[in-house]
């Protein structure tokens, strides 16, 4: 983009995880990496874990197209309290009265479910779990899996939700060197596209506590995809049941996985919390820190 313009915005958050969401239905909207660097900057921008578009269907079946871009400008396949608060956006934006809708991501299609006080229920899809899908470097699929980190052998489970997670059980989850952990796993090589890192504490058959170290942004308030693939790996591990609350930093959301190929389902608020204008740079004026 050459010259500087406003663009138009909500400011959503799904429980604590937080958005910058553009309207690129009908408003044209073609952003470079620097001034998506700046849009989630918190000091020259307007500050989010990730930006989200809402854009015009390109595939047969969908209803609205879903694209993400982390903090850092780079565009990844699912975001699941991203795509609660994209169902909210679209009701009140007046884009979409239907309860039930079909969104195309880069991960697949997502089905997504307005219910009552705000709850979003969002078909997720089946988990991926062969290594290749995920994608991750192993000679054979497992439930457990050694991953050599910073002279430590850590026992990981890994999967798929659309975008790739590693998810660690601790005893711990407030002592746990989250910041330290994180980035060393985010960027293992046996993750040939990095990865989202779950730190995951047990506390009975249907109840975890988590904090997840995503992918491109850090440490964020709450991950609806590691939300659920902590559900996963904890229950193809043999420790957690097919329904579950997963408490995250920034509130609970509610999982539900029946095993094998059947979807899991995600189930959460979202809300706006304010709109605006922004006064969008050129690249060369784009703060990049």
């Amino acid at each position: 983009m050459n010259t500087t313009r406003r663009l138009q915005f909500s400011k959503m958050q799904g429980i604590g995880n937080d958005f910058v969401v553009i309207d690129a239905i009908r408003q044209p909207v073609q952003l470079s990496p620097a001034q998506l660097r700046f849009l989630a900057d918190r000091h020259f921008g307007i500050g989010c874990d990730q930006i989200l578009f809402a854009a015009p269907a390109t595939e047969d079946g969908a209803d609205f197209r879903y694209r993400i871009f982390n903090a850092d400008g780079g565009e990844v396949e699912q975001c699941g309290n991203g795509v609660r608060c994209l169902a909210v956006f679209l009701a009140e934006q007046g884009l979409s009265t239907a309860d039930e809708l079909v969104i195309q991501t880069l991960g697949g299609p997502t089905r997504i479910q307005r219910l009552a006080d705000s709850q979003i229920r969002v078909d997720m899809g089946p988990p991926r779990l062969a290594p290749p899908s995920i994608p991750f470097e192993a000679a054979t699929q497992d439930s457990r899996y050694a991953l050599e980190v910073d002279g430590r052998t850590l026992q990981i489970g890994a999967v798929s939700m659309g975008n790739p997670h590693a998810v660690l059980q601790v005893d711990e989850l407030d002592t746990t060197p989250v910041e330290r952990l994180g980035p060393l796993i985010e960027a293992h090589p046996r993750f040939p596209k990095r990865v989202n890192v779950g730190f995951m504490q047990v506390l009975a058959p249907d109840h975890i506590r988590l904090r997840v170290f995503e992918r491109g942004v850090g440490e964020t308030l709450a991950c609806g995809t590691g939300a659920c693939a902590a559900a996963v790996v904890g229950q193809i591990q043999g420790v957690l049941g097919p329904a579950v609350r997963v408490d995250l930093p920034g509130g609970r959301l509610h999982i539900e996985w029946q095993g094998g190929d059947n979807p899991v389902w995600m189930t959460g608020p979202a809300q706006t919390v304010f709109e605006g204008q922004v006064l969008l740079p050129d690249d060369d004026n784009a703060n990049d820190g």
